[in-house]
C-alpha cells in the first residue's frame, strides 16, 4: 500500500510571491513529496517549501536543506576544468588520450569533446538508440537489482572500461548524444593533471573561494548533511511493490557525472558567480556558453532561449529519488535554484514526469518571464 501524503501548506522566506506559491504546491500535489525553492531576482530573494521532509511526517522540507544535485554536477566539473585550462595545467583542444593513454582513446577526442558530450562514447548508464533500441549500460539497472547495490562502490575507471567495452554511438565530434562517460573521464584528467583529488581541486578553485560550505562532493559516502528532505524509489519485487527510502545512497556509480551534494542557496551563489564572470575568464565563459546545434549544450550547461526571444543558462539533475533545478540569466542577477523529491510508493513515473515539465516551465515563464 502506497503512503498518503498530508495536506500540506507552503513555507516562505522573503517578499511574498503567491504565484510561487501556487507552483511548488501544483507539484507536490501532482505526486510529489516535498519542494524546496529559492529565487533571487529585481524582487528581492524568496525561499518556500512545500510538502513533507519525510513520507508518514508532517514537517515540511527545509528552505535551507541538502538535496543530491545528480547532473548538475556536470556543471561544476565542467567549471573546475576551465578554471585549470585558465591556470595552463589543461589544454581544452588537446587530446583527452594525452592525460589517460591507459584507456586507449580515440586520438580525435578532446578534452572540449568530453565536456560537450561530442565524443561519442558510450554512456556506461545505458542508451536509447532514434530507433528506441535500449542498450544496458555497465551499472546495475533498475529495481531489485538497483537496490541491492544502494551501497556498492564502484571505482570511475571500473565505469569507463565499462563504457569502452560498448561500440561508439558516432565518430568523435560529428554528433551530439549526453553521455555520463564523458564527465567521469574528465574527473580521472583532472586528478591526472593535477596529480591531486577531483575533490580537493573542486575544492580549492570553485567551493573554497565562493564559500560554498553547503556543498559536498561526497565520493564513496552515502551520507548526506543534515538538514535534508527524503528522497524515495518505488520498485517491483516478486509480484509485490515496495518504495525504498534514497536519502542514504553510494554515489559512486554516478562519480563526477551526478554526484554531488549542495542546497538551493550554494546553487544560487555560485551559478550567479558563474555567469557573472567572477569564476572565469571573459574568453572561456564564452566558450562554456556556446552551444551545439543539436541540443542548446555547451561546456557542462545547457544554452535555452525563451518565447520572448531572451536567454537563460541552466542544468537540472535527477538522482533517484531526487530532482534539482538551477537557472540562471545571463549576468547571473536573476535565478532560481530547487529540489523535489518522489514520495509516493504507486508511482506513476509517466504522469509524474508530465506534470513536472508542466510546472517547471511555468516556474521558468514565472521567474524569467515569456
Amino acid at each position: 500500500m502506497s503512503e498518503t501524503l498530508p495536506t500540506t501548506r507552503t513555507t516562505a522566506v522573503g517578499p511574498d510571491r503567491p504565484e510561487l506559491r501556487q507552483a511548488i504546491q501544483e507539484i507536490v500535489d501532482s505526486g510529489f513529496a516535498g519542494m524546496q525553492l529559492r529565487v533571487h531576482d529585481e524582487r528581492g530573494h524568496w525561499a518556500g517549501s512545500a510538502g513533507v521532509r519525510k513520507l508518514g511526517e508532517a514537517a515540511k522540507p527545509p528552505t535551507d536543506g541538502h538535496f543530491r544535485i545528480g547532473s548538475i554536477t556536470k556543471t561544476f566539473t565542467a567549471t573546475l576544468v576551465l578554471r585549470l585550462v585558465a591556470e595552463g595545467r589543461i589544454g581544452l583542444d588537446t587530446p583527452a588520450d594525452a592525460y589517460l593513454p591507459e584507456f586507449r582513446l580515440d586520438r580525435r577526442i578532446t578534452v572540449r569533446m568530453l565536456l560537450q558530450h561530442t565524443s561519442g562514447l558510450f554512456s556506461f548508464t545505458g542508451e536509447i538508440y532514434e530507433d528506441g533500441t535500449i542498450v544496458a549500460g555497465g551499472v546495475a539497472g533498475v529495481g531489485k537489482e538497483w537496490m541491492d547495490n544502494q551501497f556498492r562502490t564502484y571505482r570511475p575507471e571500473e565505469l569507463v572500461r565499462m563504457a569502452l567495452s560498448k561500440p561508439a554511438r558516432f565518430e568523435p565530434g560529428t554528433d551530439w548524444s549526453y553521455s555520463n562517460t564523458n564527465y567521469v573521464l574528465v574527473r580521472l584528467l583532472i586528478e591526472k593533471a593535477t596529480d591531486r583529488s577531483y575533490a580537493e581541486e573542486m575544492r580549492r578553485l570553485v567551493l573554497g573561494p565562493l564559500g560554498l560550505t553547503g556543498t559536498v562532493v561526497p565520493g564513496a559516502s552515502p551520507e548526506i548533511p543534515e538538514p535534508h528532505a527524503h528522497g524515495y524509489y518505488g520498485y517491483e519485487d516478486a509480484g509485490r511493490w515496495k518504495v525504498a527510502d534514497t536519502t542514504r545512497f553510494n554515489p559512486s556509480w554516478i562519480s563526477a557525472a551526478g554526484d554531488m551534494i549542495s542546497t538551493s542557496q550554494d546553487l544560487h551563489t555560485f551559478f550567479s558567480a558563474l555567469m557573472s564572470g567572477k569564476l572565469l575568464p571573459a574568453p572561456l565563459l564564452a566558450e562554456m556558453r556556446t552551444p551545439h546545434p543539436k541540443m542548446g549544450y555547451g561546456l557542462g550547461v545547457f544554452v535555452e532561449e525563451t518565447v520572448g526571444g531572451g536567454t537563460i543558462f541552466q542544468h537540472n539533475g535527477g538522482f533517484w529519488g531526487w530532482a534539482a533545478l538551477m537557472y540562471s540569466t545571463p549576468d547571473g542577477s536573476k535565478t532560481l535554484t530547487g529540489s523535489l523529491t518522489s514520495g509516493e510508493a504507486e508511482l506513476d513515473w509517466p504522469a509524474l514526469a508530465g506534470a513536472f515539465e508542466k510546472v517547471k516551465q511555468r516556474l521558468v515563464k514565472e521567474v524569467f518571464g515569456d
